[in-house]
């Protein structure tokens, strides 16, 4: 089959016996989904006092924890370590930044942002959804099916971090169909699910680890150009990519 993109419209029985569904979806029926949506509203909001710390202050409390550690563990310290413990506790205590209260904290917080980062809008779990983004390719599955990852902007994953789990999905389709260059725009429609998986891959030049919160069954996967307002400094580099792959197809033909 040809790598060319192209709708990938599965057959009745194999959509069936993969997204457990009567009918297969139909592009036109699927709710369109933003990707602001897709975290879990209930746990983005939250209480984070280190938030509008600034970065001397979070040094402070910083080196008031690792010190404070260092002295249950030996039961004390002496010389530079007790006077930077002095030193950073004074400069936390002249900001009135109770530094005791902030390291009981640290867990807490830890918690509550990896809630944030992490947990899928349940409005979408079993949902037939069609989101656009950039699609980057990735092994594929054992059972021979091909898989590619979505994310929102082009760069994530190669030139930029991943972003957080629930702001990345992982794509699974039975068609042998894949990306025809990184972050390539594709619209992508299928039943979503709340599925964590978590994979590493190489991804341009080294190993990448790929946590998704999500796994699209898709059924459709179409072409479009992203919006050039909305992508700012990244769509004319969108752009040349685009005009790159048409030239080799040229040149080819």
């Amino acid at each position: 089959m040809s790598n060319r993109l192209h709708p990938i419209i599965r057959s009745t029985s194999a959509f069936l016996m993969v997204a457990g569904l009567s009918i297969p979806v139909a592009a036109d029926s699927a709710m369109p989904v933003e990707w602001q949506d897709l975290p879990d509203p209930a746990s983005q909001e939250f209480e984070d006092p280190y938030r509008d710390l600034g970065q001397e202050t979070l040094g402070d409390v910083v080196e008031v924890a690792r010190l404070r550690a260092m002295q249950e563990q030996t039961g004390t310290i002496e010389g530079d370590d007790a006077v930077r413990l002095e030193t950073s506790l004074a400069s936390l205590e002249k900001q009135g930044v109770d530094a005791d209260w902030l390291i009981s904290q640290r867990w807490v917080v830890a918690e509550r942002r990896e809630a944030a980062a992490t947990l899928g809008n349940t409005a979408f779990d079993g949902q037939e959804i069609t989101l656009s983004g950039f699609a980057i390719p990735a092994p594929s599955e054992e059972d021979g099916a091909s898989v590619f990852y979505l994310v929102e902007l082009p760069g994530l994953c190669s030139h930029m971090p991943p972003p957080p789990p629930n702001q990345l999905v992982r794509i699974r389709l039975e068609e042998d169909w894949a990306p025809e260059y990184m972050h390539q725009p594709v619209s992508v429609t299928g039943r979503m699910q709340i599925d964590p998986t978590e994979k590493v891959f190489q991804v341009v030049d080294g190993d990448v680890p790929m946590k998704a919160t999500w796994q699209l069954e898709a059924a459709a996967v179409e072409d479009f150009r992203p919006d050039a307002n909305a992508m700012g400094a990244n769509s004319e580099w969108v752009e040349q990519l685009r005009a790159s792959v048409q030239a080799s197809r040229a040149n080819a033909d």
